[in-house]
């Protein structure tokens, strides 16, 4: 099936979103009842310094969340944080100071005032208009202002709407005055991160049972298992382990001389998909195929340009001294393994 579709469903009594692409599934996100929502806004209490590790332990309804960059923060002290991702099992929540109020179309910055355009837009008709529409819809407001790049051809009345949403909900959670812990904002769900981020044109399904219709149980089941095919026999396998996500690269019977730097090619491009298909993160480690020294710098290309599209920071670290390639990549989403 060619094409893109978005698929609105449940496993069980959780929500979840997938997008399909050319029958393929490209991206997954399946709600954590047991874990905070990236992006949910607590009123937490600063508890105690870790000064080892430069941060501070602070106190939410939800439990024990940890800071970094604390300069200034005190114990005992209110303070508004942001969940910016998922936790390991057994450690605490790791949150920021710097709040993101994010929609389909704007994302104001409180902590970097200014205006600024998605750089993808490039058009400079288009860029004025959109100029024109932030200016009258966020008037005198004190708050940073970010337009993304769905806001290309979307009409002006939408676009002002969502502005001024997420403007006045900045000033709701900034001008809260109470002192206890307290969630400010719950943080999106998966339907509504499908609606905010998968922003190109696609078919949209809602209809229960919608995840068994477009194969998506299936793709899940593939997805349990630590294989994913490279194409012409060559393989990856993506093992988390409790330290990091070891990915072995296999060439499989190809016993070519150019094997090795086709199987590490192809897990290049693979790769992102196979990280975000999973909800991996933290570090990890890859064991490449064998392959000469000169052929690193194309491998390293088609791996950054690979994550150049992805949506989850990823830094590549580079290599080691036994040859593996190692990547540092945020943990975005709840491991796939905890939420099915």
């Amino acid at each position: 099936m060619k094409g893109r579709t978005i698929i609105l469903d449940h496993l069980g009594d959780v929500e979840a979103a997938a997008l399909m692409v050319d029958g393929q599934l490209d991206d997954l996100l399946i709600d954590s009842p047991d874990a905070p929502r990236v992006g949910m806004i607590y009123r937490a209490i600063a508890d105690r310094p870790v000064k080892g590790q430069g941060g501070m332990f602070l106190k939410t309804p939800d439990g024990s969340a940890f800071l970094r960059q604390i300069k200034g923060l005190a114990p005992g002290q209110p303070i508004l944080v942001q969940v910016s991702g998922f936790a390991e099992p057994g450690k605490a929540v790791p949150v920021t100071q710097k709040l993101l109020f994010k929609s389909r179309f704007a994302i104001v910055t409180p902590e970097a005032p200014g205006l600024n355009i998605s750089r993808s837009i490039r058009d400079e008709a288009e860029r004025d208009r959109l100029l024109e529409i932030a200016h009258d819809a966020a008037a005198e407001a004190p708050h940073g202002l970010i337009l993304r790049s769905s806001c290309a051809g979307a009409g002006a009345e939408e676009i002002a709407e969502d502005i001024t949403a997420m403007l006045s909900l900045a000033d709701a959670v900034l001008e809260d005055a109470g002192t206890d812990p307290e969630t400010l904002t719950e943080g999106d769900g998966p339907h509504t991160i499908a609606w905010r981020d998968w922003t190109g044109p696609a078919d949209i399904e809602t209809e229960p049972g919608g995840f068994e219709t477009h194969g998506v149980l299936d793709a899940l089941e593939a997805l349990r298992g630590a294989a994913v095919p490279l194409g012409a026999g060559a393989s990856m396998y993506v093992e988390p382990t409790r330290a990091l996500v070891a990915v072995d690269v296999n060439t499989g019977r190809d016993a070519s001389l150019a094997a090795g730097i086709k199987a590490n090619m192809a897990c290049a491009r693979a790769l992102p998909r196979a990280l975000r298909l999973r909800g991996l993160g933290g570090q990890i480690t890859l064991d490449l195929a064998p392959m000469p020294k000169k052929d690193r710098r194309p491998f390293e290309t088609a791996l950054r340009a690979a994550f150049r599209s992805d949506d989850v920071d990823t830094t590549l670290v580079g290599w080691t001294p036994l040859g593996h390639y190692e990547l540092q990549r945020k943990r975005a989403r709840a491991p796939l393994a905890e939420v099915l």
